[in-house]
């Protein structure tokens, strides 16, 4: 079973009874990144679930997207028996998990009423692309089973998608995930490497839990992707890549919203 925390819900919604909301970091993170969120959805009951090679769930390892899907279908399984409803909320990796998941029928044994998507890739469509995909994480893979965490953490947020850091993000970042084991990220990056996931869309405009995607204003290869995609999506202003830690309060207001709007 997973690592997870649970937050119980502090204030009543004059609407009754609301659904969980279950949170999947991505690669490096755990349950901790979502905290600056949490604290402004105190209606709702949250929990925060670390992924394999991550957090609490470090020595966990899988060994495909189907693998982790089906630890994380377990693990809800267990933590919420009588099926109440969730909705599950995933940034980047864990977005893709949860994408996959829901367009593979993986979570049967919980009742998922809706999914958000925060920055994550609904999947590569030719094979040049895959194997680029794939070398290049092979590369990253290789330097973090081998090299001091702390240097290959500097070059890793130099990457595109993390240019709206600044150099004083990117260093509290590179502190922040040093806990991790080089490892365990390495491995879990190859498991999931967006090279070996389906392309997704089509199966995710037919199956049948709502799904929104979130995602920054100024993350353009993201909000081109969403906008693309024919899903329901919303930007978020003042935000790159990763939202719910450079707009928290933003972020907290639009999953509030999200859920009003197209999940009840």
């Amino acid at each position: 079973m997973l690592y997870s925390e649970h937050f119980p819900a502090t204030e009543k919604h004059q609407r009754g009874v609301q659904p969980t909301l279950v949170f999947l970091h991505g690669l490096l993170g755990n349950g901790t990144d979502w905290q600056a969120c949490l604290s402004k959805l105190p209606q709702f009951d949250r929990v925060t679930i670390d992924l394999p090679g991550h957090g609490a769930s470090q020595s966990i390892t899988c060994g495909d997207l189907n693998d982790c899907c089906k630890q994380l279908n377990f693990t809800l399984s267990l933590l919420f028996p009588e099926r109440r409803p969730i909705i599950l909320i995933g940034y980047s990796m864990g977005g893709r998990i949860a994408m996959h998941g829901l367009a593979n029928q993986c979570f049967l044994d919980a009742n998922i009423c809706g999914a958000i998507v925060e920055g994550g890739n609904v999947g590569l469509q030719n094979e040049s692309d895959k194997q680029a995909r794939l070398d290049n994480d092979a590369r990253w893979a290789m330097r973090f089973k081998n090299e001091p965490l702390a240097g290959v953490l500097n070059d890793w947020y130099q990457q595109l998608v993390f240019s709206s850091l600044n150099h004083e993000q990117r260093q509290t970042l590179v502190v922040k995930r040093s806990a991790n084991l080089g490892s365990a990220v390495a491995d879990m990056l190859m498991a999931t490497s967006l090279a070996k996931q389906s392309y997704l869309l089509p199966a995710l405009q037919q199956q049948a839990v709502p799904l929104c995607y979130l995602c920054g204003a100024k993350d353009k290869k993201f909000s081109q992707l969403a906008e693309r995609s024919g899903l329901a999506y919303r930007q978020i202003e003042g935000a790159g890549h990763n939202v719910h830690q450079e707009q928290p309060e933003q972020f907290a207001m639009q999953i509030n919203q999200i859920i009003h709007t197209h999940f009840q």
